[in-house]
């Protein structure tokens, strides 16, 4: 069997009322709860165990099957002829039959197609698996994104709550006039309802990841700030599809679902050929009367029975029919999945390279910004710019804080996305990962 493939989570702040808080958690330890939590994984589980079944129901086919039976009875019977008065009788029989196939080649087609249905149930339980590690980090990053928004959101409010309160100062003593105070006021009531928004936002993610994980944690690691926001050199998009069409789980599984129906197209095709069956039967019979009289009987056999299917109404053509439309269909899922997986695998990987150059450039921004918002304060305050330019520099600079945050965070999550396309995405990433975080501070 497949390794089970492990992973991640946890939740923040925020005590919501009749809900219990756990305490803290890392990203392994929160996708375990996730994994013992989450009724996909547990559908996908049953399905996969069921299918197993499947399969030992297909050899049963191919196996000896063998049947006991024991009969008892007493008869009585009135006759009038004095003679014969009395004729009651016991009976008592027992009989033992063995059958054993030895030629049906639909039963093997068949327990062949039942042996690719089981690993087409294993690659869907395990893409569960996988799809659950993207939504719990999803989730959690969702969180950590929505933190930084509203810190970013907070200083800004400050920020301009400072200024708004010094334009009005400024317009009491006569410095300024009352247009400037409207722009702060402005401002600050627009940096208000903007952190209400992502107060809002941050409190639905922390649901969406409880829905995931079944509690709430009470603290949240972050992204280190020397996490490495690099790619492989040796790394190409063509090497990734190639990982992608050999180890994709959904490619893995529509090609199991082919041939599965291909081996029950063979099963269809060969309804029509003969069967032999090895049959073989022991039987005692025995007849006890009130003469007394006792009568036994035994018998045993054994014989080879060649079944020859001449017609059944059209019932085999039509099966095969069915089956070789199916088998067509089959054919087109698995290259719609070979298709789509070649698309997430070139789309993340450009994803990834074009979060590595986003992140390096608002770097970069962040220091550009707050070099603009220092003089454009200082110009301020030599009355060679206005509010306005004022107000609108320390947007600025919150903003590309917050960017650059959320830049970092897409990295993470478009390297866990293109493992999973890869068909690669395991514990292992996860542990890397985890090892990354640390609380914040």
């Amino acid at each position: 069997m497949i390794r089970t493939p492990k992973l991640i989570l946890s939740s923040i702040i925020m005590a919501i009322a009749s809900q219990s808080f756990a305490a803290s958690s890392d990203l392994i330890s929160l996708y375990q709860h996730a994994e013992n939590y989450d009724s996909g994984i547990f559908a996908a589980r049953s399905a996969f165990l069921a299918e197993q079944e499947g399969e030992s129901l297909a050899l049963a086919g191919l196996l000896p099957s063998f049947n006991g039976s024991v009969s008892a009875g007493r008869t009585n019977t009135n006759n009038t002829n004095e003679s014969q008065r009395d004729n009651s009788y016991k009976t008592l029989n027992y009989a033992v039959s063995l059958a054993q196939p030895l030629l049906n080649l639909p039963s093997w087609y068949t327990l062949s197609s039942a042996e690719q249905s089981t690993l087409r149930a294993q690659a869907v339980y395990l893409s569960a698996q996988q799809n659950l590690i993207i939504d719990v980090a999803s989730a959690y990053f969702n969180i950590l994104r929505e933190q930084e928004n509203l810190k970013s959101a907070r200083s800004h409010e400050a920020a301009v709550k400072r200024q708004f309160e010094q334009a009005r100062e400024q317009f009491d003593v006569g410095l300024i006039a009352i247009t400037d105070v409207h722009e702060a006021k402005a401002s600050y009531d627009s940096s208000q309802t903007a952190r209400i928004r992502f107060e809002g936002n941050l409190t639905i993610a922390i649901e969406n990841l409880s829905r995931l994980t079944g509690e709430y944690t009470s603290e949240l690691s972050t992204l280190k700030s020397d996490f490495p926001i690099t790619l492989d050199p040796t790394d190409s998009s063509e090497a990734w599809v190639n990982s992608a069409f050999e180890n994709n789980l959904n490619i893995k599984s529509a090609d199991y679902a082919l041939k599965a129906l291909e081996s029950q197209l063979s099963s269809s095709n060969s309804q029509h050929l003969p069967t032999l069956d090895l049959n073989a039967g022991y039987s005692n019979s025995k007849l006890t009367n009130s003469n007394p009289a006792n009568n036994e009987a035994e018998e045993g056999s054994i014989s080879l029975t060649l079944n020859i299917p001449i017609y059944s109404g059209g019932a085999t053509q039509a099966s095969v029919r069915q089956t070789r439309h199916q088998v067509e269909q089959a054919k087109h899922l698995l290259a719609s999945a070979q298709r789509q997986a070649r698309l997430e695998t070139r789309t993340e990987y450009i994803n990834i390279k074009t979060n590595i150059q986003t992140v390096e450039s608002l770097k970069q921004n962040i220091i550009s910004r707050e070099s603009a918002l220092e003089a454009t304060r200082e110009g301020y305050k030599v009355g060679t710019r206005n509010i306005v330019e004022v107000l609108d520099a320390e947007r600025n600079y919150f903003t590309a804080l917050k960017d650059y945050a959320n830049a970092r965070f897409d990295f993470v999550e478009s390297n866990l996305r293109i493992r999973r396309s890869a068909g690669t995405l395991n514990m292992n990433d996860l542990e890397i990962l985890n090892a990354w975080l640390e609380p914040v501070k």
